[in-house]
């Protein structure tokens, strides 16, 4: 395996555990209601989002056309959806929906 490879994975967790370990420590917001399990919770959709561009990604090792469409289709529907109506839970899901589509039809 290549170095460069290894080093990715190792970034990339690190990040992960960052993103889920500092909001769990930190105060998030004013409400009355802030209890360790939604702080984590909290932490985990940013984390997830992280985690799977980072896979979408690696494929931009080896460029090719079949595999960089997905990808770049999934980020723009993404962010159109977000422009649309800012929530992670469509724009995750309509770029989850896009990049699924881009894999069949490429």
């Amino acid at each position: 395996m290549r170095p460069e490879l290894i080093l990715l994975a190792v970034v990339v967790g690190l990040f992960t555990w960052t993103f889920r370990f500092v909001p769990t420590r930190l105060k998030l917001s004013r409400t009355d209601a802030d209890t360790f399990l939604r702080r984590f919770l909290v932490a985990t959709g940013p984390a997830a989002i992280a985690t799977l561009f980072v896979a979408s990604v690696l494929p931009l090792a080896k460029p090719d056309i079949a595999e960089i469409a997905p990808l770049a289709l999934g980020i723009l529907a993404v962010l159109a959806a977000h422009l649309v109506r800012p929530s992670v839970v469509l724009s995750t899901l309509a770029g989850a929906l896009a990049y699924g589509l881009a894999t069949l039809a490429f």
